[in-house]
């Protein structure tokens, strides 16, 4: 069984064709995208000459930021018409994007025996895996395949909501039916993690946690900022324990 959800699958093949306008479904993306490339940039001490894996890349907003900040990118995802918009989106902007339509467990399977001939070094010095948690069947088991991808001193980010009433209310009730800035049934509110969930999934890794930090939105200024309130939307960097 794949560690995939079908219907979660669908809903982003439904609105692929409009991945890249910012005025579209992912105009929230396209705002906080710049955001979120900051704290990995930071947190990762930069990106240039790296070799970074983008777990559900989607239409690869993120992959594009990274890669045009020098990174060698790998972006990988299950959704086969977003996958078709970033690879079509990075060809017109000459931006090369190794794409690939498979989750991180085969992924990890088919990168195994390069490891086992190679070691670490062909392994990830940045591995990123952003609003993709909660869509999962299993997020447990796509945090413990990155870490077997990343290299002993990389670091990898999640970012994910917490399953509390505020984050139903903003993101749910708020982002879907009241802003309109996501299609309705864009997310499902037992699905979202508790940040105690994901530090003891990524202490069942051996990673240990870095910085955590939550995300806010102001409607009237289009403009993303971060706070140490993590109650709803929140991210965080790990690495490999010592």
């Amino acid at each position: 069984m794949q560690n995939i959800d079908q219907q979660e699958l669908d809903k982003f093949e439904k609105m692929a064709k409009s991945w890249w306008d910012p005025q579209g479904d992912f105009k929230p993306i396209h705002q906080l995208n710049p955001l979120r490339l900051s704290y990995i940039t930071q947190q990762a001490n930069g990106l240039m000459g790296k070799k970074v894996l983008d777990v559900g890349c989607g239409g690869g907003i993120l992959s594009e930021s990274m890669a045009k900040h020098g990174a060698s990118v790998t972006g990988i995802d299950m959704s086969s018409a977003p996958l078709q918009v970033a690879k079509n989106h990075a060809l017109e902007n000459g931006l090369r994007i190794d794409y690939q339509q498979i989750t991180i467990e085969d992924f990890l399977q088919n990168q195994t025996a390069l490891y086992a001939e190679k070691g670490d070094s062909e392994k990830f010095d940045v591995i990123t895996c952003m609003e993709m948690l909660e869509h999962v069947p299993d997020p447990s088991s796509i945090i413990a395949s990155c870490k077997q991808l990343l290299k002993p001193n990389g670091t990898i980010f999640f970012s994910t909501i917490n399953r509390t009433l505020k984050a139903w209310a903003l993101v749910v009730l708020g982002a879907e039916y009241v802003l309109k800035m996501l299609p309705k049934g864009t997310h499902d509110y037992d699905k979202f993690i508790k940040p105690a969930e994901l530090l003891n999934w990524c202490d069942d890794a051996e990673l240990t946690c870095l910085d955590m930090a939550g995300y806010h939105y102001n409607p009237l200024t289009g403009k993303f900022w971060l706070n140490n309130d993590v109650s709803a939307n929140y991210m965080a960097s790990f690495r490999i324990l010592p």
